[in-house]
């Protein structure tokens, strides 16, 4: 892992979403300026451009020397390493076609210029500095030796995203390319995940269930009618997250069965997770069956609710056991669980995305 917290070197940042684009700088892992939001422009090119360069020179002019990089997060599939954001974006439609935005912006800034897709990036931050080193060191201190090192972390916002983490290293895969797309939409196997699990997937779904289509609502308008907070169909609102559980339990099913390791969510909708919770968690534990009727956990692992201090309690103390050696009277110990535990977020999601993107910056710049 990298010593990112003896490093002095300031990094520009940015979490680049589909409504908003949030500006930081970075020192030390922490923001060291207050984060200035803009408006991501998501819809025309020029004016998304012309934010960005905006946004850098604002915080360049609070810093009081001069920025190594800058490394940012972009959402959606891209030619990463190279700074290509390749479009057609479904959630970025100013990028319809391909835009050379690392080099454009290297040669504005006169300095190197790191992209990543933002759900990888949110991984990495939490894997750094959030939930993966939190467990680690619970379990430290329980005297304990099981480690976590593989993590994903799914953001929900106005799109899907999900980052994957394989024995603390990012996984950016062999073409920039690991996304949401081919992961099916819950009892919809032709339509994709990302459909159920969103900003649209939410307003729609609301005015589904509350017979209201043209709703005009935002999430967090949703949310304050779930909550009471706003006139209009609290069961609706409520449905329409609970809805969105199911969505995302189905979608971490599939995916971490294949990696194996904690699972973190963020991003914007994640405001509501105690209405999103539940049907995760029962999507998560639910049963499957064998051709012969018999039922079977739909993981091989226990699900643990990370947030809940009892189950993080059972969580990090795991089935400790001793076993003899064969023909012998000596013992060794050790943990007959498998578990994966399920957070919300504590930094946050532009914390994360900042942190993962600092240490990245940080970590090619002491190549």
């Amino acid at each position: 892992m990298i010593n990112y917290r003896n490093d002095s070197r300031i990094i520009l940042t940015l979490d680049t979403g589909g409504t908003n684009m949030v500006f930081g700088a970075m020192q030390r892992g922490e923001f060291i300026v207050d984060p200035l939001v803009l408006d991501a422009h998501a819809d025309d090119l020029e004016k998304c451009l012309a934010t960005m360069v905006e946004g850098f020179n604002a915080i360049i002019d609070m810093l009081e020397e001069r920025p190594a990089a800058i490394s940012f997060a972009f959402p959606g599939p891209a030619d990463y390493p190279n700074g290509i954001i390749a479009g057609p974006l479904l959630n970025f439609p100013s990028f319809s076609s391909p835009v050379a935005l690392g080099p454009y912006l290297k040669k504005k800034f006169s300095m190197p210029v790191y992209i990543n897709n933002d759900g990888d990036l949110f991984a990495y931050g939490e894997a750094l500095g959030g939930i993966t080193p939190e467990i680690n060191e619970m379990l430290d201190e329980a005297g304990y030796r099981k480690r976590y090192r593989n993590l994903l972390g799914f953001t929900l916002g106005t799109g899907f995203g999900i980052g994957v983490i394989v024995n603390g290293q990012m996984n950016r895969g062999d073409n920039s390319c690991i996304e949401m797309f081919a992961m099916p939409y819950r009892n919809h196997p032709d339509v994709f995940a990302e459909e159920g699990v969103s900003i649209r997937a939410v307003k729609r779904i609301y005015g589904e269930l509350s017979g209201n289509p043209g709703h005009g609502l935002e999430p967090k308008d949703i949310f304050e009618v779930a909550e009471g907070m706003r006139k209009g169909d609290a069961a609706a609102a409520q449905g329409a997250f609970e809805q969105l559980g199911e969505v995302l339990g189905d979608t971490i099913a599939t995916t971490v069965s294949i990696i194996d390791g904690l699972v973190v969510i963020g991003g914007g909708l994640a405001g509501a997770y105690k209405y999103i919770k539940p049907a995760m968690l029962r999507t998560l534990r639910a049963k499957m069956h064998r051709l012969s009727g018999e039922p079977i956990d739909k993981l091989a692992s226990k699900v643990y609710d990370l947030d809940n201090p009892e189950e993080l309690r059972q969580f990090i103390k795991g089935g400790q056991e001793s076993i003899k050696i064969h023909n012998s009277e000596l013992e060794v110990t050790y943990d007959p669980q498998k578990r994966i535990g399920v957070a919300l977020s504590k930094l946050g999601a532009n914390k994360a995305v900042s942190l993962g993107a600092y240490a990245f910056a940080i970590a090619q710049l002491s190549r």
